[in-house]
């Protein structure tokens, strides 16, 4: 997608966020706060974005987040990672992300392999992606599905 795409996802997210009161949080680890930057440059962010969580490390997602310690690159990780950040900004809509970036495989997982969570805190949808490319096209394509998942 292009960045025109991804503004147009921030805008359409902030429309039906604004028009239905909704507050939306994001928890990151393999995206590095680039979903958040995102959301927080759409149309009145400060009305309806909560904010973000960056959990790169391990530790930021199992004391902060709440996530069990063990694999990260899950559909568990990412599903608790996206409750953690509803329950610490008190938001209605969530979306977390965790994967293997590369280059090379990690945890077993190949490069590209991406977990998504998404969804209402307590009614969590789980995505698994796979998508092909360098480290920074992998991200680029997270973001855009993050995004795409929240719209």
């Amino acid at each position: 997608m292009t960045t025109e795409s991804i503004t147009d996802l921030g805008e359409r997210i902030a429309d039906l966020a604004s028009s239905a009161g909704m507050t939306v949080a994001v928890a990151e680890s393999l995206t590095s706060g680039a979903i958040a930057s995102a959301l927080g440059a759409s149309p009145q962010a400060g009305d309806w974005f909560a904010g973000g969580v960056v959990a790169y490390s391990e530790h930021v997602k199992f004391d902060v987040l709440g996530v069990t310690p063990g694999p990260v690159i899950t559909a568990r990780c990412a599903e608790q990672m996206a409750a953690g950040v509803g329950r610490l900004l008190s938001a209605d809509v969530v979306a977390a992300v965790t994967g293997a970036g590369g280059p090379g495989d990690q945890e077993g997982r190949p490069e590209g392999t991406v977990f998504l969570a998404h969804g209402r805190p307590g009614a969590l949808t789980v995505d698994e992606h796979h998508f092909d490319g360098d480290p920074g096209e992998v991200v680029h394509a997270t973001v855009d599905a993050a995004l795409a998942a929240l719209a």
